[in-house]
């Protein structure tokens, strides 16, 4: 925007997901991320926010995406976690160091330092419904498969993003009240 208070102001900023879908007995579900040019880990589904989505909307949306699964409780953001790609905090949704420029590799698309990139990933929490079936593989170039771990029982090594929401309280982490 010419003349705006942001004008030359260059800061990558990626927002997104991830969704603690947990089942009737409490475990969570996880996938098996198996994508090329990744080494395997588990992962929340999640995923990027659309412009005009709500946290809660971006979860629905890449929970059918990737589940397939449709019947579910309300969602509700449970916390928030900041991180900074090339200052050593952790990567966001969908990232993973060396992936690629801006995605955690510590250059932003274009060149230059990661250092003025910014992810905020919203961890929504929501429970399967009654009717929904087993979640299915609809990306199988991304996932193996989606099992349910319990939360003291979970598998590894997991996907940064699903380990900074599941980790809990770190820098970094906000846990959303009320």
């Amino acid at each position: 925007m010419p003349g705006s208070l942001w004008e030359g102001f260059s800061v990558e900023r990626m927002v997104g997901v991830g969704v603690v879908l947990t089942g009737p007995d409490g475990r969570i579900l996880l996938g098996e991320r198996v994508r090329a040019g990744e080494p395997p880990s588990w992962c929340l589904p999640g995923g990027a926010v659309e412009p005009g989505e709500s946290f809660e909307a971006a979860a629905l949306r890449e929970l059918r995406e990737e589940t397939g699964v449709r019947d579910t409780g309300t969602p509700r953001v449970t916390a928030v976690v900041l991180d900074h790609p090339g200052k050593g905090l952790g990567e966001g949704p969908g990232e993973r160091p060396g992936e690629g420029p801006g995605e955690g590799s510590g250059e932003r698309p274009g060149g230059g330092s990661g250092e003025g990139a910014v992810r905020v990933t919203a961890a929504v929490a929501v429970e399967l419904g009654s009717g929904a079936g087993e979640p299915e593989v609809t990306e199988p170039h991304v996932f193996r498969s989606w099992r349910w771990f319990a939360a003291d029982d979970l598998p590894s090594p997991l996907f940064p993003a699903t380990a900074r929401i599941l980790g809990g309280p770190a820098e970094g982490f906000y846990r959303v009240t009320g």
